[in-house]
């Protein structure tokens, strides 16, 4: 572990824009993957007839992924910059994936969006932009990728950024800050080096650009909440609890409650990188096992907090949701599956309260009858089984979530209050 602040870096974009090779190279140029494992890849990507993937293969490492040339689990990757220390949360660019990319995007602080400079903004570029910023991602910056395609063209960089600027004002991204640099993460240009090829370009690399990051604030001062990924029963310790520490602080020795679930118990220990540790904070990934809770106890979907300040069970929540796409017009009574943290439960809204506009954010129309693509509204939502979520005002990291419905991405919203059961 490193003693530099931690940051967690998403990088989305469109399916071939070059994610994939864009994280590889980023590890490659960061000595966080060594020459002679990219030398391996190349070969094996040459005899796979794919020549040219091998950055993206380091990330792709799952033999499936490498058949099919796409990018399914996300992957966590680590590297070092100056002043910090990222993992890389590599968000899937596939349709059917989008559902990974939202809960790895909203584990993320910041955010690299690739947009190949021969394609420009592409379908999945605009709902990955939506989705980081209903998620809550603080700062963007945008890789105009594949400039070795268009012969490092600067009016081809300079319209992709324009439309790029247009999209991230419709969703009210503040483009004043964002970073947008002419790379190639095939050839390495502007990655870690300045590129002699874009010599019309003054700004920084990408790497200059992720050492400038501003720090994230750790929520440690807010209350321990800790969702469950999955429950193993491990020979010797017993039912071990996995999952990502979202706020406050887990300590051996303290009482936990796990909710909707309800049962409590004494944290016996905390493991992280298959080592014991006393505690674990903001970010970390850990294992850690409870006296007197059995693997049958509690699921994935649960979330860990403090017996004495247990996570908000809701009997029904009130949000704020962005309609992605819908091919109809969605009405109260209507039931999609709603992806939070790491639960997935079905809920219905119960009323559609409020239309926005969506650039504004002023209440358009009171109790409207339908809302549809591209409309934000404000809902009441019923859980059909116990969901605990939290307001995102007091802890925003349990506050945001997904709605899928016919394998897509519907909508993403945040929750503005719960009404506990």
């Amino acid at each position: 572990m490193s003693d530099k602040p931690h940051q967690n870096l998403a990088v989305i974009g469109h399916v071939d824009h070059g994610k994939s090779t864009m994280v590889g190279r980023l590890l490659f140029e960061t000595g966080s993957v060594p020459e002679h494992v990219i030398e391996q890849y190349r070969e094996e990507a040459e005899e796979k007839g794919k020549g040219g993937f091998e950055f993206a293969y380091v990330m792709d490492n799952l033999a499936e992924e490498r058949e099919r040339g796409v990018t399914i689990d996300i992957a966590h990757q680590e590297f070092d910059t100056d002043n910090y220390y990222f993992t890389i949360v590599d968000c899937p660019g596939h349709r059917d994936f989008v559902k990974n990319m939202i809960t790895g995007a909203s584990q993320a602080d910041n955010a690299v969006l690739v947009v190949a400079a021969d394609d420009g903004v592409a379908p999945q570029t605009q709902e990955h932009v939506f989705l980081a910023r209903t998620l809550g991602i603080g700062e963007l910056i945008v890789a105009v990728n594949k400039m070795d395609l268009v012969d490092y063209d600067e009016d081809k960089y300079r319209a992709v950024v324009d439309d790029v600027k247009k999209l991230l004002q419709q969703v009210r991204f503040d483009t004043d800050d964002a970073s947008f640099i002419p790379t190639s993460a095939f050839e390495g240009d502007n990655v870690s080096d300045k590129s002699d090829n874009t010599s019309w370009y003054d700004g920084p690399t990408l790497l200059e650009a992720l050492n400038n990051l501003p720090e994230p604030s750790e929520p440690t001062d807010a209350p321990l909440r800790l969702p469950i990924q999955d429950v193993y029963t491990i020979s010797g310790i017993g039912t071990v609890p996995v999952g990502r520490v979202e706020t406050g602080i887990l300590e051996t020795g303290t009482n936990v409650s796990f909710q909707p679930s309800d049962v409590s118990g004494e944290v016996k220990t905390i493991e992280m990188h298959h080592e014991e540790v006393p505690e674990a904070r903001p970010g970390d990934n850990v294992g850690f096992n409870v006296r007197g809770i059995g693997k049958d106890d509690i699921r994935r979907g649960d979330v860990c907090g403090p017996a004495e300040d247990p996570p908000k069970v809701a009997e029904t929540f009130q949000a704020q949701i962005v309609v992605m796409q819908h091919p109809s017009v969605i009405t109260a009574g209507y039931t999609p599956v709603f992806h939070a943290h790491t639960a997935q439960v079905a809920c219905t809204i119960e009323s559609i309260d409020k239309k926005l506009d969506p650039a504004s954010g002023e209440v358009a129309e009171e109790n409207p009858d339908f809302i549809q693509s591209g409309d934000a509204a404000v809902v009441t939502v019923r859980p059909q089984k116990p969901l605990s979520i939290e307001p995102s005002s007091e802890i925003p990291e349990l506050g945001s979530f997904a709605v899928r419905d016919m394998g897509q991405t519907i909508a993403a919203g945040k929750v503005l209050s719960v009404q506990e059961r």
